[in-house]
């Protein structure tokens, strides 16, 4: 359906689409199926759209941008192409924007150019993109910053078992994740924590390391491991931690040196949210090998489907 209000020059539109009343599409851009185009929106040529897209009122979509399926633009949500524009003067070649499937986009959310909304990401109404945004993540402000993950709701285990003075290890809801309360003790001389590898760390431990001086903005993580397990205490401050089986998601706020996660194999995860003294130390079953990282979300699902 296209209204006779509009400039529609392109014949590469999908079967389904319905576009609404003022709408200009140039005569290159590509229109998947099922998607809703509402009034006042402006498609240039170097344009590709997938199926089942919902692109709001007063949206201007310039050359260069790639959207997924199923992705939601709000309305006057605003794209751009070029860093440092001038007027009559085009560069060579503009800045490729890609959202990727599932991603929502706030309305009057900005979208500097050359970033990469990832899938099922969310930004919220607006927020000043300048940087990509991982797959998942809730982005808010200016600049946006990270303040959550899609679905990845907070794990409360820990508390529960901290409140009744347990020791040892509780599931989560994401596979092979578990939640620790570590043995604690207090006299006159300080406090103490303590743990055994192969016993409360259930695995050998073949190096470590520490993250700290991580401006809070930043989120470290965003990748799982083929065959290394991970072990992680917060021995100072708080941090969270996101742990995604490739279908829960479930999020962890490591904030006592006595409270760890467990992250076995072929888990993603994430850290993020330190506060601005928090140490995270991590323990690993194995050596340093770049090859047992798997570093891209899509990769990683297809992964995990294949072996489920």
């Amino acid at each position: 359906m296209i209204h006779l209000s509009s400039d529609v020059q392109s014949s590469n539109i999908g079967t389904g689409t319905r576009i609404w009343q003022f709408v200009v599409v140039l005569p290159e851009a590509v229109i998947g199926a099922d998607c809703n185009i509402c009034s006042h929106c402006l498609i240039e040529n170097d344009v590709i759209i997938g199926d089942r897209v919902t692109i709001k009122s007063g949206v201007q979509l310039w050359d260069g941008l790639r959207v997924g399926d199923d992705v939601f633009i709000g309305p006057n949500a605003s794209f751009t192409n070029d860093r440092f524009p001038r007027s009559r003067q085009k560069p060579e070649k503009f800045l490729l924007t890609t959202i990727h499937a599932g991603a929502s986009i706030g309305a009057g959310a900005v979208i500097l150019p050359n970033v990469v909304i990832g899938s099922n990401a969310m930004v919220a109404a607006g927020a000043v993109v300048t940087k990509s945004v991982p797959p998942n993540a809730v982005v808010v402000g200016n600049p946006a910053k990270i303040i959550g993950y899609v679905d990845a709701a907070r794990a409360n285990e820990v508390s529960t078992m901290a409140a009744t003075g347990d020791v040892g290890a509780v599931s989560s809801q994401v596979k092979g994740v578990t939640l620790h309360c570590m043995p604690h003790v207090e006299d006159i001389r300080g406090s103490l924590s303590v743990g055994e590898f192969e016993r409360s760390v259930p695995f050998s431990a073949k190096r470590y390391f520490m993250v700290f001086d991580v401006p809070s903005a930043e989120t470290r993580g965003e990748h799982a491991h083929r065959e290394c397990h991970q072990f992680l205490i917060c021995v100072r401050g708080s941090c969270a931690v996101v742990a995604d089986d490739g279908i829960h998601r479930q999020e962890f706020l490591l904030d006592r040196p006595d409270r760890a996660i467990h992250l076995p194999p072929m888990i993603w995860g994430i850290q993020y949210k330190y506060s601005p003294d928090a140490v995270l130390l991590v323990f690993a079953s194995h050596f340093y090998d770049n090859a047992d990282y798997i570093r891209d979300y899509a990769e990683f699902r297809r992964i995990v489907g294949s072996i489920a």
